[in-house]
C-alpha cells in the first residue's frame, strides 16, 4: 500500500481484514516510525510497526507513560482523573494495584480451572455443534470466556448476556452496529468523564456497585470480593472510581479480547485446513500452537504511550508530550522476527508475540487464562468435527483498537 494512502486514524481502513496489514507492511518496510496525523486539530502520534522499537517503549514506562492515557483519545487532566484504570496507572500505585488481584491470575491458580473449563466447553460445544449452521462468535467466541468471567466474579450464569453487551458497547465505541454514541460523534462529549466516552459504562459501574456492597465485609474470595475487601499494598484504598474503573476493565478484558482471539483462531484453521488436520491428529501440538494462535489472532491492534521527556525511537525524535503508539498487530507479522510471518503455522516453535506486550510493566494479567481457554476451546472442539465450512461473510467490528470478528457463520459436520 503506497505510504501516502495510509491512515491509521481511520476506522473504516479497519473493516475488510486485509487492508490493515498491507499498511503494517509498508510502514515497516518504509516508515516504522511514522508520524500519523490525525482528524482534530493539532492532534497525531507516532506510530511504531517494528517488533523491536514495540518492545523497546513497552519496558520504558519511566520514558513512555501510561498515565496519559493508553487509548488514541485526546483527554485533559480532568477526564485522566475521573477515568484513569489499572491501565493508565505507572510505578508503585500500578503495582500496587495490580497484587490485589495477582494471584488470581497466576498459572498455578488458573490451573485449577481446568476442570471447570472442560465442563463449559462440552456444554458450549453442545449447544452450538447441535445446530450445524450457526455464528460461531455468537454461539462460541463469545459464550465460552464470559462464563468463565461470570465464575471469577461469582454473578449468575443469566447475566452473561448483559455482561457481553456491555463489553460490545464500551469497546465497539466506533462501530455504528454496537456504539450508543459514536466515538466521533458531536453527542459523545456528553459522555466525555466515561470510559471510552461509552454511555453502557454507567451500567457496569451500577451492576459492580450493587455486586460490592453485597460483599463488602464478607469472606469471599472472587474477584470483587478481594476488591472491596482488601486494601492495595502501597495502603492507599481504593476510591469509588478506581472501584468502578477496575470492575469495567475486568468485564471487558476479561471477554472481548479472548473471544475475538478464539474467532480469528478459527477463521485462520477453516481457511487452512491442512494446519487443522494437523492438530486435530496431533493435539499434543495444542500448547505451542496456540502462542501462534495468539500471534496470528492479535486481538488488540494498539496501545498507546505518552513521551514524559524527548527521546529518540528508530532514528526518530520524540518529543515530550508526544502520544506514541506501539502497534502490537504490526510487530506480531514483523520479518525481521518471524520466518513467513503472513503464514498460519502450527508447528512454529518459539513465537516471540507481543500479544500480551512483552517483558514491560504492564504485561496482560491475564494472559495464562486466555491461553488455557484457547487450549481447551480447540483441544475439545477439533476431535468433535469432520468438517467446517464458511457459512456467510465475515463481518468485522469497526474498530482501529480491538481486531474483532463479530459474525463468523460456518457449517459444521460432526465427526
Amino acid at each position: 500500500m503506497p505510504l501516502d494512502e495510509i491512515d491509521l486514524a481511520d476506522n473504516d481502513l479497519f473493516l475488510d481484514g486485509e487492508t490493515p496489514w498491507r499498511m503494517f507492511h509498508t510502514l515497516r518496510r518504509e516508515d516504522p516510525v511514522h508520524w500519523q496525523p490525525e482528524p482534530a486539530p493539532n492532534s497525531g502520534f507516532w506510530a511504531l510497526t517494528r517488533h523491536a522499537d514495540i518492545v523497546a517503549v513497552d519496558r520504558d514506562p519511566r520514558t513512555f507513560t501510561s498515565t496519559r492515557f493508553t487509548n488514541l483519545e485526546e483527554v485533559d487532566d480532568s477526564q485522566i482523573a475521573i477515568r484513569r484504570s489499572l491501565l493508565e496507572t505507572d510505578g508503585l500505585r500500578h503495582g500496587a494495584l495490580r497484587r490485589l488481584l495477582q494471584k488470581q491470575f497466576t498459572p498455578r491458580a488458573i490451573a485449577d480451572y481446568g476442570t471447570f473449563l472442560r465442563g463449559l466447553t462440552a456444554r458450549t460445544l453442545d449447544n452450538a455443534l447441535a445446530k450445524g449452521t450457526f455464528d460461531f462468535v455468537h454461539e462460541v467466541s463469545a459464550d465460552f470466556p464470559i462464563n468463565v468471567l461470570a465464575k471469577m466474579l461469582d454473578v449468575p450464569g443469566e447475566d452473561t448476556e448483559k455482561l457481553i453487551d456491555w463489553g460490545n458497547r464500551i469497546i465497539g465505541n466506533t462501530d455504528p452496529d454496537y456504539a450508543d454514541v459514536l466515538l466521533e460523534s458531536a453527542e459523545s462529549e456528553r459522555y466525555r468523564d466515561l470510559p471510552f466516552r461509552s454511555p453502557a459504562s454507567l451500567e457496569v459501574f451500577a451492576y459492580g456497585r450493587e455486586l460490592a456492597a453485597a460483599r463488602r465485609g464478607g469472606e469471599g474470595t472472587d474477584l470483587v470480593s478481594r476488591l472491596v475487601n482488601h486494601c492495595p499494598s502501597d495502603g492507599v484504598p481504593l476510591s469509588r472510581h478506581d472501584f468502578d474503573n477496575y470492575f469495567l476493565l475486568l468485564v471487558v478484558a476479561g471477554n472481548e479480547t479472548t473471544r475475538h482471539a478464539i474467532s480469528h483462531t478459527m477463521l485462520a484453521l477453516l481457511r487452512n485446513p491442512t494446519q487443522l488436520e494437523l492438530l486435530r491428529d496431533d493435539l499434543a501440538l495444542m500448547p505451542d500452537a496456540v502462542e501462534e494462535f495468539l500471534r496470528w489472532a492479535s486481538p488488540v491492534y494498539h496501545f498507546r504511550r505518552t513521551a514524559t521527556r524527548d527521546a529518540e525511537v528508530g532514528g526518530r525524535r520524540i518529543r515530550e508530550g508526544d502520544k506514541v503508539v506501539m502497534w502490537f498487530a504490526s510487530g506480531n507479522r514483523d520479518e525481521a522476527v518471524f520466518e513467513n510471518p503472513y503464514s498460519f503455522d502450527v508447528t512454529r516453535r518459539g513465537v516471540d508475540h507481543v500479544t500480551f506486550g512483552k517483558g514491560g510493566p504492564h504485561f496482560c494479567l491475564g494472559n495464562a487464562l486466555a491461553r488455557l481457554e484457547m487450549r481447551i476451546m480447540f483441544e475439545e472442539l477439533l476431535p468433535r468435527i469432520a468438517d467446517i465450512r464458511l457459512a456467510g461473510e465475515v463481518r468485522r467490528v469497526r474498530s482501529n483498537f480491538v481486531n474483532g470478528i463479530k459474525e463468523l457463520p460456518v457449517t459444521v459436520t460432526l465427526a
